[in-house]
C-alpha cells in the first residue's frame, strides 16, 4: 500500500499517547497536521483507522492492528538505514536528536562543533521537546537519539527496547534569595523547610525526586509556584518569592542575583544519553555517542565526572 514512514509513526504515536494534540507535540507537528498524517493513511488503506468518542479519538480494530504492524515496519527500516550506513566507506548521514533546554543551550553546542570536525558527512537535526519525554520519543522512533536526565531518587523505568549511557553526573545545590541566609556556605534541606518553593509538577520526575529528598530530610516543601522553565524559576528565586535546587548547568542558563549554598546530603541527577539498542552499532549514532561522551570527559565547570 502507499503510505508514508511519518502517516504510520503518527499512528504509532497515537497509540502511546491517546491524543491528537499530545502526538503533534511529540512528532513537532501541529494537530492539523497529524489528522492529515491519519486521514492520507486512511485513504492508502481504504479503511476507518479511528473513531471518534466525545472529545476523544480512539483506534478502530482495523487502526489497531495496523499500528501493531507499524511499529514493526518502522524499527525495520530503522534497521535498514543502519544496515546502508555501515556499507559506505565514511560516516556519513542524518541523525534527528531530542533534547532538554539545558541540554540545547550547554551540552549540545560543543558536540555539535567537534563532530563536524571529525565527521563533516554527518548532519544533526535536533529538536527540543520536554525532558521527561525523550525517552518515549526515542523507542517511538520520532528522534534517533536523545539527551535526558535521570535521578537516582526516582530512576526513570527502562525500556528493554533502549540502551542508556551516562554522560556525567551533577549534584544540587540550594539557591535562595540573596541575604536569607547570610554568612552560611553549606545547608541542609531541612533549614529551607520553612521557605516557599519553586519547583515543577510532582507529576515530573524532577518535582518527583525534589519532593522525595526533602521528605527524607524531614519536611515537605511547600510550593508556591509551580514552575517548569529553569530560566523563569532563577528569575523568581532572585525576585525573593520562594527557594529551590539548583545545578551548576541549571544556572548556566540565567545569571541571577542569589545565594547558592552547598548541600550537605547527596542530591544529584545524571546526564544521559539515550538510542535504541539496535542502532548501537549504527554508524552516526556510535559517533555522536563517542562525541557526546568525549565532551563530557570534559564537563562544564562544577559537574563531577561520570
Amino acid at each position: 500500500m502507499d503510505w508514508t514512514s511519518a502517516q504510520l509513526r503518527a499512528l504509532v504515536e497515537l497509540t502511546r499517547r491517546g491524543t491528537i494534540t499530545a502526538v503533534a507535540e511529540a512528532l513537532g507537528y501541529t494537530p492539523g497536521g497529524v489528522s492529515q498524517q491519519i486521514a492520507a493513511l486512511e485513504k492508502a488503506t481504504g479503511m476507518q483507522l479511528l473513531r471518534r468518542v466525545g472529545r476523544r479519538v480512539e483506534l478502530t480494530d482495523a487502526g489497531a492492528t495496523l499500528a501493531l504492524h507499524a511499529g514493526r515496519i518502522l524499527t525495520t527500516e530503522a534497521e535498514a538505514v543502519e544496515a546502508l550506513e555501515r556499507t559506505r566507506n565514511e560516516i556519513s548521514g542524518t541523525l534527528r536528536i531530542g533534547l532538554f533546554a539545558t541540554a540545547a543551550a550547554e551540552i549540545l553546542p560543543p558536540a555539535l562543533r567537534r563532530i563536524r570536525e571529525v565527521h563533516p558527512g554527518v548532519t544533526v537535526r535536533s529538536r527540543d521537546m520536554d525532558v521527561d519525554e525523550v525517552y518515549d520519543a526515542v523507542v517511538g522512533g520520532s528522534v534517533d537519539l536523545a539527551l535526558g536526565l535521570d535521578y537516582p531518587d526516582v530512576p526513570i523505568p527502562r525500556d528493554p527496547s533502549l540502551r542508556v549511557r551516562e554522560l556525567f553526573r551533577e549534584r544540587f545545590s540550594l539557591a535562595v534569595p540573596a541575604g536569607t541566609m547570610p554568612g552560611r556556605w553549606r545547608v541542609s534541606l531541612a533549614a529551607a523547610g520553612e521557605h516557599g518553593w519553586i519547583l515543577p509538577s510532582v507529576g515530573s520526575y524532577y518535582g518527583r525526586a525534589v519532593l522525595t529528598a526533602c521528605r527524607r530530610a524531614g519536611f515537605e516543601p511547600q510550593v508556591l509556584h509551580e514552575v517548569t522553565d529553569t530560566a523563569a524559576t532563577l528569575a523568581l528565586v532572585e525576585s525573593g518569592v520562594g527557594v529551590s535546587v539548583v545545578t551548576d548547568l541549571m544556572l548556566r542558563l540565567r545569571p541571577s542575583r542569589l545565594d547558592v549554598l552547598e548541600l550537605t546530603e547527596t542530591m544529584e541527577r545524571h546526564i544521559v544519553v539515550v538510542f535504541r539498542s539496535f542502532a548501537e552499532d549504527r554508524p552516526t549514532v556510535a559517533a555522536l555517542v563517542d562525541v557526546l561522551r568525549a565532551c563530557a570527559d570534559r564537563p562544564p565547570p562544577g559537574a563531577d565526572d561520570a
